[in-house]
């Protein structure tokens, strides 16, 4: 009887719960899924993370390459981010061309590197105007069930704390690079960024890390993304209704305490792997 009910009317259904408080897969509205987090499981990557939040999978693989920098920015190397939602992930994706959602996911990502001073482009240069690093940040989903954008920044924040780059000098004689794949260094991570999704149903009740039926039955979605220090490095709403004030501070306030959860995660699981090695 209740499936029938969940798919005939999914938002009554639903409502059925939020009205008691909690949600159809029995978290209470202000509860994240659970949390997982491996490290360094692509051998082929120079640094590489893979998280799930609940069903939600998303992996993070770093290749970096040596590059010339900007006339622009002739003291800074580069980080270009990518998410792709291929059909693996969810049948709501089709083959092809990178779609909308997974535009949207690689211009957020971008965002949130820029604005949060994760880590800072100086740090890659190698010689000022001749040679820096660039960094390719692919990010890809494998399972899609909602909340995309806390998972991404999760794996992209893990992958580059676990990126290690080998030691490149300039030879003075034929002025080209020399990279030492024997001593490899790790990233300067200046700041941890992590963000907190949440949905509004019916204009007024907010849930966080939404399913991908929430998702699709809410009628706003936002991102909030804090550091560390509790500073607001991004907010992110695409459309939807209006958000209160109190609502909004609502929101920032869960956002900064799943800052510290997350990155007391991401410290344990760097530390462990640590210890292996």
């Amino acid at each position: 009887m209740a499936a029938g009910f969940k798919t005939a009317e999914p938002l009554e259904y639903h409502r059925s719960f939020l009205k008691e408080n909690c949600r159809p897969d029995g978290r209470e509205l202000g509860e994240f899924r659970t949390t997982t987090l491996n490290i360094g499981s692509v051998s082929t990557a120079d640094g590489s993370a893979l998280v799930k939040v609940g069903n939600t999978t998303v992996i993070c693989g770093i290749k970096a390459e040596l590059t010339n920098p900007t006339v622009e920015a002739p003291s800074k190397g580069y980080i270009v981010p990518n998410v792709d939602l291929p059909p693996l992930c969810s049948s709501r994706f089709r083959p092809g061309p990178p779609g909308e959602q997974a535009q949207a996911a690689s211009q957020f990502i971008a965002d949130v590197i820029e604005s949060s001073d994760v880590i800072q482009t100086e740090d890659l240069c190698i010689e000022r105007g001749k040679l820096c690093w660039v960094l390719y940040c692919d990010i890809m989903c494998l399972d899609y069930d909602g909340n995309i954008l806390d998972a991404c920044i999760i794996a992209l924040l893990a992958a580059l704390k676990n990126t290690q780059l080998p030691e490149v000098t300039i030879n003075t004689e034929t002025c080209g690079p020399q990279v030492n794949l024997e001593k490899r260094n790790g990233l300067r991570i200046h700041k941890h960024p992590v963000g907190a999704s949440f949905c509004v149903f019916d204009n007024s009740i907010l849930i966080v890390d939404p399913t991908a039926e929430e998702e699709s039955l809410s009628t706003a979605h936002l991102t909030v993304v804090t550091d560390e220090e509790d500073r607001l490095c991004c907010v992110h709403k695409p459309g939807g209704t209006s958000l209160s004030g109190e609502k909004l501070q609502e929101c920032i306030s869960r956002a900064t305490a799943r800052q510290r959860e997350i990155r007391k995660l991401i410290d344990k699981v760097t530390q462990s792997v640590k210890t292996t090695k």
